[in-house]
């Protein structure tokens, strides 16, 4: 079991995307979840803190460790203050880009975890809660 249950990241440039992804890469190792399930969450925090950095201003991560025995899991918290996402089930769908991406960042990383819930309102800025279980 990891010593620390909980860890928090600012992610206000590029660098802070780059060090959320391996904190988070460490933490999924600590817990020996398995290679696979290690690319799923790493990939899915590469995505949604890129998503705190570029639509929401920056922002915070914040990795814990839960525990629902008999399962172990990690679940990690991003949230800014920014402009919110207007119609959150828009965002979820594949294709859908504000920006000039691909439009796979929410949904896919919604497909990596097993658990992911988003609490946005235009003008009040964006919580997303995504869990991973072993």
């Amino acid at each position: 079991m990891p010593a620390k249950v909980s860890d928090t990241y600012s992610i206000r440039s590029d660098a802070d995307v780059v060090a959320a992804r391996q904190a988070v890469r460490a933490r999924a190792v600590e817990l020996r979840f398995s290679l696979v399930d290690q690319t799923k969450i790493v990939t899915a925090a590469s995505e949604l803190a890129r998503n705190t950095l570029v639509y929401g201003g920056g922002g915070s991560m914040r990795i814990e460790v839960v525990e629902r025995p008999p399962r172990t899991g990690l679940r990690m918290v991003f949230e800014d203050s920014g402009p919110g996402i207007a119609d959150v089930e828009q965002a979820l769908r594949d294709g859908y880009t504000s920006g000039g991406g691909l439009g796979l960042g929410l949904g896919g990383s919604r497909r990596l975890l097993d658990e992911m819930e988003i609490v946005s309102a235009a003008g009040q800025g964006t919580r997303i809660t995504g869990t991973k279980w072993k």
